[in-house]
């Protein structure tokens, strides 16, 4: 079978304490995992400690996440990246012991997720709207994670156009942060010419045009971002201007930052490190499109929008691995990122047999087991979106 024909999701019920050891080294590139979060309740893994106060509790949390997670240490590729979403009942303790698995040095970002725009109403004191999402690399130095997405790039932020109708703006060529300047980057101070009036940037004098040095608004000896040998591959690309400064009239650079840049996947901008439901999804949109499947079988699914942005920090052709699978959300978003953009993730998804709640909408649904729901949704998917589905339980 080759990589293409590989089902996009494949399955297996079981504790993922016996599942991670049976899974080859470093075959994963990214995981994602919403573990249970720490409200009181024995947890349906087999764990170390058990108490009825507070700290045994969370030493009990602890103590059930540890091996989990440094058995997706040892499945993680040395490039790959691992998100784990968390709320505050735990937060503190999982970031310590994130820490301890994977290494302080290797925390790519501590990320707000706001799925509840309205907030909790329920109990006392604040209505909460958010949840945290703790990203590692397993290497920093070599994690191939971009953390920048297509999504948020709004084309009002380019109102120019060029003559064959493609959108830019302008950007300073000087570099605007002060600490850049002609005694820390020395060798980025250097004149060039250009013509104010047909906008023409050079690295030599020619006719028509005035010598212009970097400069800071207050007149400050400022340096170029680009060097001379950039500045002579790609003179296209810059304009020169006359501009009211602070001091007055001057003679600036500029670069044509381009809306759409020769980029695989288009022009993609820095994510930040809080996440909108607007952006993401919520809790509430999360219920309905699962509802729409399989009816309201579960209580708190996370939307696939979260995960598709998860996914497109890494490449199209990443190895997913998410062993607290609940709903079956990241297969799900596995299948809608493939479908989009023609790409070949695959996701193993794990799942407990741990027994729906009596009364609850899934077991009146005929759902015995969590795993069932999690088999059920993928199952749903592969015939609505494509991809395949393998259910490998032993």
């Amino acid at each position: 079978m080759t990589v293409d024909e590989r089902p996009w999701n494949a399955f297996v019920a079981g504790d993922n304490l016996d599942v991670l050891p049976t899974l080859e080294p470093g075959s994963v590139d990214l995981v994602y995992i919403d573990p249970p979060y720490n409200t009181g309740n024995d947890f349906a893994y087999r764990d170390d400690i058990r108490g009825d106060d507070t700290r045994s509790r969370h030493e009990a949390w602890v103590a059930m996440m540890r091996p989990r997670l440094e058995a997706a240490r040892e499945v993680l590729a040395a490039t790959g990246a691992i998100f784990v979403s968390i709320d505050d009942h735990e937060a503190a303790y999982l970031r310590l012991l994130m820490d301890e698995v994977y290494g302080d040095d290797n925390l790519l970002a501590q990320i707000v997720v706001n799925l509840n725009p309205k907030g909790r109403q329920l109990g006392k004191g604040f209505a909460t709207s958010h949840e945290y999402l703790l990203a590692y690399a397993r290497d920093a130095r070599r994690c191939v994670l971009d953390a920048s997405t297509s999504d948020t790039v709004d084309e009002r932020d380019f109102p120019l156009a060029d003559a064959d109708g493609r959108r830019f703006r302008h950007l300073p060529l000087r570099n605007t942060n002060k600490k850049f300047n002609p005694a820390t980057a020395r060798t980025l101070h250097f004149p060039v010419w250009g013509d104010p009036v047909a906008g023409t940037v050079r690295t030599a004098p020619f006719e028509g045009a005035v010598e212009v040095l970097p400069v800071f608004g207050d007149g400050s000896p400022a340096v170029w971002r680009w060097s001379r040998p950039r500045i002579e591959e790609r003179p296209d690309d810059l304009v020169c201007r006359t501009i009211n400064g602070a001091l007055g009239e001057r003679v600036d650079v500029f670069q044509k930052d381009w809306l759409h840049r020769d980029t695989p996947g288009g022009r993609r901008k820095k994510l930040r490190t809080i996440w909108m439901a607007d952006e993401v999804g919520s809790t509430d949109t999360a219920v309905a499109e699962l509802k729409e499947i399989l009816g309201h079988v579960f209580e708190s699914p996370k939307p696939t929008g979260l995960l598709l942005r998860i996914l497109q920090t890494m490449p199209s052709d990443a190895r997913v691995l998410d062993f607290f699978a609940g709903s079956g959300t990241t297969g799900h978003a596995v299948a809608l990122a493939n479908a989009a953009d023609g790409g070949s993730r695959t996701c193993l998804s794990v799942n407990s047999t741990e027994p729906t709640r009596v009364g609850s909408n899934a077991e009146l649904a005929g759902y015995a087991t969590v795993a069932d729901v999690t088999r059920a949704r993928l199952r749903a998917v592969a015939e609505r979106v494509g991809g395949g589905f393998v259910d490998l339980t032993p």
